[in-house]
């Protein structure tokens, strides 16, 4: 039985399979705009760069608008990746780990059938961890 497993934030997703108890990484996918900040990605107007410094504070509230969008995008995104091996009949169980906030977009933005398939979720960053660490976090989740 073939178990896929990503790991994954708002700019980088890493897809692995397991066989057994041998992690190997199948795919990575990237969203460079997952890692700029709020002012990178939205522009208000042309002209002098200390005119528009102002209009890029966050809102009290965490995350801005444009940042927001840009993981809801990227979740979409590794949800079509998700979609497209269950279709093939490559999946057959899967092990989503993310950040907590991108967790939850994600649980979101995957279908009904390849929910279903989720055996365990683990809020935590190891987007960038080694795969001997990942292979470490994910050991007991059967």
């Amino acid at each position: 039985m073939t178990t896929y497993i990503v790991v994954a934030d708002q700019a980088r997703a890493r897809v692995f399979t397991r066989d057994a108890l041998k992690l190997e990484e199948r795919q990575s996918l990237v969203h460079a705009e997952g890692r700029l900040h709020e002012g990178d990605l939205v522009t208000d107007r042309g002209g002098d760069v200390h005119e528009s410094t102002s209009t890029n504070a966050r809102s009290a509230g965490g995350e801005s608008v444009a940042t927001q969008h840009h993981a809801e995008l990227f979740a979409k995104e590794v949800a079509e990746c998700i979609y497209r091996a269950r279709v093939d009949n490559s999946l057959e169980k899967l092990i989503l780990v993310a950040p907590p906030r991108f967790l939850g977009l994600l649980r979101d933005k995957v279908d009904g059938p390849s929910r279903k398939l989720i055996i365990h979720t683990l809020a935590k960053d190891l987007s960038k961890a080694s795969l001997a660490d990942i292979q470490q976090a994910v050991s007991d989740l059967r």
